[in-house]
């Protein structure tokens, strides 16, 4: 087998090993090479963090050697590591990927804490709220909202059903299958009823666009998940066409932002009827999570 990472061998301790893989990471320019190291040795060995550093002096055996080179080598051709291993953590919850799903980003948490403080504000953190997750993926806004809503119920949708079928497994490992439930269809195309909380992670990024994003993106995620039409637009387009019918009175939208779109999507939902808050910016300071709600009485009534 190609040795990828120099000097690794058979009798390496398990500190060197980590030493070479981050090395050998940051001379590829990958991002987090210690962190990557240390995740994908763990994972070859079985070992968690701890474990890892009260056994940093074991010497490696020749099929550990030959599985920390297989698993470096898939970092090298900037396969995500999340990918590599599998998994990925969000919120509290551990969930599982597929190449059908995308790797939950820690950006995406934030409209899950714009979602739970405007349940909040609303007083309804107890209530038996209905939640919709258009474009569910793995599942992890659905599921990480009903991890803290503990009476809440939900729905997620997808066109994918390789996707719907890693959301399954994900509220099936987490304990939250009782309370969640998944439908294959294009947006909310079929659901009858309405929902206290809608919230997405659309398709956004411009179709011209894909083909310059960072290798681990561009190579890994799944294309569906990423092209959002000629402006990065398409899909806010068909949720606020959707969002009057699926919102209760007072209910909420929340949706992800690509850069700079926060202007655009703000528009679209205003000519919708809703009621358009300033969006929550992520931790890089970037407007993220944008909010919007249904009046309490149509302006009909």
């Amino acid at each position: 087998m190609m040795r990828v990472i120099p000097g690794l061998k058979t009798d390496a301790s398990i500190a060197e090993a980590q030493r070479l893989v981050a090395n050998s990471f940051r001379l590829a320019g990958i991002d987090s090479p210690d962190a990557d190291a240390r995740l994908l040795l763990g994972h070859a060995l079985r070992l968690n963090r701890a474990q890892l550093l009260s056994q940093s002096d074991r010497l490696l055996e020749a099929r550990e050697v030959e599985f920390v080179q297989a698993l470096s080598a898939r970092r090298l051709r900037h396969e995500p590591v999340a990918r590599i291993l599998g998994r990925k953590e969000f919120w509290d919850l551990t969930l599982h990927v597929s190449d059908a799903v995308l790797v939950p980003r820690p950006e995406t948490e934030t409209i899950v804490e714009e979602a739970l403080d405007r349940i909040a504000r609303d007083g309804r953190q107890r209530e038996p709220l209905r939640i919709l997750d258009i474009g569910t993926g793995s599942g992890a806004l659905l599921l990480a909202l009903l991890s803290e809503l503990k009476n809440a119920t939900g729905i997620g949708t997808d066109i994918s059903m390789a996707a719907i079928e890693v959301a399954l497994g994900n509220a099936e490992r987490n304990k939250l299958i009782s309370r969640a439930r998944f439908v294959c269809c294009n947006l909310a195309g079929g659901l009858g009823g309405q929902f206290d909380l809608v919230v997405s992670n659309p398709p956004y990024i411009p179709r011209a666009e894909i083909a310059t994003l960072e290798a681990e993106v561009r190579e890994y995620d799944p294309l569906l998940a990423l092209d959002g039409g000629a402006d990065g637009l398409d899909f806010y387009r068909a949720i606020a066409r959707e969002a009057p019918r699926l919102l209760t009175p007072g209910g909420h939208l929340i949706v992800e932002l690509g850069f700079g779109q926060e202007g655009p999507v703000a528009s679209l939902f205003e000519t919708a009827g809703l009621t358009v808050a300033p969006a929550r910016p992520d931790l890089a300071g970037i407007p993220r999570a944008l909010g919007a709600t249904k009046a309490t009485k149509s302006r009909h009534d």
